[in-house]
């Protein structure tokens, strides 16, 4: 069994238990939701080569009925060239974005982390993709996350690095840099310049 299958059935049994410790009010369930938890947090950690504790530690703060996260993703273009950013955490390159924030809409969320990792004021103008993370060949994560895709138009700004990102730069579609895949893959970014080639192309998804 591979890791990835291994977290994502750690993934499944930590949702469970999540929605099971929110609404079980007997004691002997309560129980045994913490206990498949804690068989989760171990399933993770041999997985992913980090400590159990540390893993169920993250899971309890998990509150309420399980649902999927939300990491949105910008695609900005500029004379036929993708927007990348250099990420400080791996060295790797992605398109902007982050999770979405409580009480922001997608379009606030994206239009932010865009300005924030490259120093570019941008509007949103089209959803182009809502993807499943598992299935289009991201690494595993300890969580369910869904990635939604923003066709963006540049308004403003200028191309500066930040705390988070060391290189901001436009690329064309066969000359990329190496990809965080965590965030984001090289199929996406295809799907993204077919979005740009052809502003009617439908939504894609799942």
């Amino acid at each position: 069994m591979t890791g990835k299958n291994n977290l994502e059935r750690a993934n499944l049994l930590q949702s469970m238990a999540q929605t099971g410790l929110e609404f079980s009010k007997d004691p002997h369930d309560i129980g045994r939701y913490q206990k498949i938890r804690t068989i989760a947090a171990e399933i993770a950690a041999e997985a992913s080569h980090n400590e159990a504790q540390e893993i169920e530690s993250i899971f309890e703060l998990e509150k309420g009925y399980a649902t999927p996260k939300i990491d949105v993703r910008a695609a900005v273009f500029r004379e036929g060239r993708i927007l990348l950013v250099r990420e400080r955490s791996d060295g790797r390159w992605t398109l902007p974005g982050g999770w979405a924030d409580v009480g922001d809409t997608p379009s606030e969320s994206v239009t932010r982390e865009v300005y924030e990792e490259s120093g570019f004021k941008t509007r949103a103008v089209k959803v182009v993709a809502l993807f499943d993370r598992q299935k289009h060949g991201h690494p595993a994560a300890l969580f369910h996350i869904y990635k939604i895709f923003l066709l963006c138009e540049i308004s403003g700004g200028e191309a500066r690095a930040s705390d988070e990102t060391s290189e901001v730069g436009f690329f064309a579609e066969q000359d990329l840099p190496e990809l965080s895949r965590q965030r984001v893959t090289p199929g996406q970014i295809a799907i993204m310049f077919k979005h740009y080639r052809d502003p009617g192309r439908a939504v894609d998804f799942d």
